[in-house]
């Protein structure tokens, strides 16, 4: 497994794989075929961004076995999804603020997350799995009283777009195998989820084939695979990893 890191150092943005306790520095593009420099930089000296910057981010609903078995909701047999806004990125570890003149329950959801690495539109599994990049770990935020807000309209997108509520990375990891993964959410040191991904409806590939039929996937696009049992409330000065 390789995880790769974006980061910021002396002014500057780099990227680069985590060798222990430093990045080995690359150049070029992360995504097509980046070249070892040879340089390396203690993790202790930089500051770590979020691993890619996505064009979007597009959220999944209902795509987990045990949370719709719980919530009493029908199997999807499409992907059931909104689009997270960019202004709403975060890198992991920093701070989630509320928004202005929201005083409602800010929810916690962890996800993988699976970050595209080739242009991708209107593809078959075989080619929707040569266009994964990597995994990498989301917490996809909601404002949760705001989804209900207007009887007339869900407001998927207003309640998971503010600023700070698409938390990922810190790193990107290559050369896994989804299937064998769990998805574990700490707050405060105590776990809330632990649920495995190959209890996933829709699982990555095929989610990427039925995607790419909607809209075309970047290079950098992250898609959020939805989350399962275990969501909750955070509240100020909590700690979510």
């Amino acid at each position: 497994m390789t995880q790769w890191v974006r980061f910021e150092h002396k002014g500057g943005i780099g990227f680069g794989t985590l060798e222990d306790d430093s990045i080995a520095v690359h150049s070029g593009d992360m995504f097509s075929n980046p070249k070892p420099t040879g340089a390396t930089i203690a993790l202790a000296a930089v500051k770590l961004l979020t691993p890619c910057v996505p064009g979007k981010m597009i959220a999944l609903w209902n795509n987990f076995h045990a949370l719709a078995a719980k919530l009493k909701a029908a199997i999807p047999d499409e992907p059931l999804y909104l689009v997270k806004a960019a202004s709403s990125y975060l890198a992991a570890g920093e701070p989630i603020r509320r928004p202005q003149g929201y005083s409602g329950k800010i929810v916690y959801e962890g996800e993988l997350g699976i970050v595209i690495g080739k242009r991708c539109s209107n593809a078959g599994e075989a080619e929707a799995a040569g266009c994964i990049f990597g995994y990498t770990c989301i917490n996809d935020v909601t404002a949760a009283d705001t989804l209900t807000k207007n009887p007339a309209f869900a407001q998927w997108t207003r309640a998971k777009s503010h600023d700070t509520f698409g938390v990922f990375g810190p790193a990107i990891a290559t050369g896994l195998d989804p299937a064998t993964l769990s998805v574990r959410t700490v707050l405060n040191g105590v776990e809330k989820q632990n649920y495995p991904v190959a209890d996933m409806i829709l699982p990555p590939v095929k989610l990427v084939s039925l995607l790419s039929k909607d809209m075309t996937l970047m290079p950098g696009d992250v898609i959020a695979c939805g989350t399962s049992v275990g969501v909750g409330a955070m509240k100020e000065a909590h700690n979510v990893v």
